[in-house]
């Protein structure tokens, strides 16, 4: 079961993973987008987390949403506004919630992976941060009898061979479409910050 500030604990986690990782996320970036998505991903989280510091807010559904518009402020990129729309989906799940079961968490995950993909009309194998993020989310579900940390260490397993397998894929989206098939080989820098979100979670717990 958790709480908001529970949530403050996963949001710092995730956050220094971003920020040991900003160079990382940078020169991934570089090699056929504008190189800002480490920069982008390390202020987003760190607003979050100084929002979450003062918030006094207990529901779970309206923290979500000031998160949402924090993270949306201080990450102005595509990848920015794409996580922005996750955690709406995930307030609309968690709407009136004080406290959140694993089962809970699991909804609000897949709520908010479904409102990228409607948003940006965009699905797995296309070289995204879906193909980190929905591998990730079936391998929650597939582990809800085990307790939070087992399954997102089983989460965050999947979502990072879920990363690795866009080296095989040929981007369709932003930038990186541009390269078309040069843009093969290369690690698409979107499903790491997915396999860095799986990790900051299960670090936290």
């Amino acid at each position: 079961m958790a709480k908001a500030e529970d949530v403050k604990r996963v949001v710092a986690s995730i956050s220094s993973a971003m920020e040991e990782n900003r160079e990382y996320l940078i020169s991934l970036d570089q090699q056929n987008g504008d190189g800002d998505l480490g920069i982008s991903m390390d202020e987003g989280f760190k607003a979050v987390l100084a929002l979450l510091d003062k918030e006094e807010e207990e529901d779970l559904g309206r923290l979500f949403m000031k998160a949402s518009k924090a993270f949306n402020e201080a990450a102005p990129s595509s990848l920015g506004t794409i996580l922005s729309i996750a955690m709406m989906g995930m307030a609309k799940e968690l709407k009136g919630k004080t406290e959140a079961h694993h089962g809970d968490w699991r909804a609000a995950f897949e709520k908010g992976v479904a409102g990228i993909m409607e948003k940006a009309k965009s699905g797995p194998g296309e070289k995204t941060i879906l193909d980190a993020l929905i591998p990730g989310l079936e391998a929650l579900k597939k582990a809800e009898a085990l307790d939070p940390k087992a399954a997102f260490e089983k989460a965050f397993e999947a979502a990072e061979e879920g990363s690795e397998r866009t080296r095989e894929m040929k981007a369709v989206h932003g930038r990186a479409a541009y390269y078309g098939e040069k843009s093969i080989g290369l690690l698409d820098g979107g499903s790491v910050v997915g396999k860095l979100i799986f990790k900051g979670i299960r670090d936290a717990l």
